[in-house]
């Protein structure tokens, strides 16, 4: 089964909490984990929740041709996609769920084309993910004014994706998530 399923958003939307939902709920899936230069959380696992590299690491990577897509989110901040990570998964003969960013989603909707459903996750106004990003209290005040910049400018790309899903009541996110999930790998 070489589908993939990207789903982005601006941080703060929900995007993980709904990728580990479907993860747990369709045997088909199996998540692509990301490389990343930015510090590793308490609470993360290197290989599980990120590859976490150096800079110098993830641009030597680059260089040598290792990513299905990268992207410089802020300086010296770098996300991105191994191939050997899609490969993996296919090999498995399960779909690719990706939790991205917006640009990174894009880059990999062009790549796959029909292979790949793309899915923008927002929330219902960006008054409710100011709310969601400094009530998680995992960033002080400058990242969160940095994360809501972003935010305002990567809401400018929804119509590049194949869904809009608005996640207001978790719960019918998850329904409604599960639901487009199912139709893409059936068709």
């Amino acid at each position: 089964m070489e589908k993939v399923i990207i789903f982005s958003a601006p941080s703060g939307s929900g995007k993980t909490t709904v990728v580990r939902h479907l993860l747990e709920q369709i045997d088909d899936l199996e998540f692509s984990v990301s490389a990343t230069t930015r510090p590793q959380r308490e609470h993360e696992v290197d290989g599980a929740d990120y590859y976490f590299l150096s800079e110098n690491e993830f641009r030597r990577r680059i260089q040598a041709g290792d990513f299905l897509e990268y992207e410089e989110v802020y300086p010296g901040r770098f996300y991105g996609t191994l191939k050997s990570e899609v490969q993996r998964i296919w090999d498995l003969g399960k779909a690719v769920v990706f939790d991205v960013d917006v640009m990174g989603g894009i880059n990999i909707k062009e790549h796959y084309g029909q292979k790949a459903l793309a899915i923008f996750l927002r929330t219902p106004s960006f008054e409710e993910l100011k709310n969601r990003l400094e009530g998680r209290n995992t960033e002080n005040a400058d990242e969160v004014k940095k994360r809501l910049d972003k935010a305002e400018y990567e809401l400018g790309f929804q119509e590049k994706f194949d869904i809009v899903l608005i996640n207001n009541v978790l719960e019918h996110t998850f329904t409604e998530s599960e639901s487009i999930v199912h139709y893409f790998l059936k068709n």
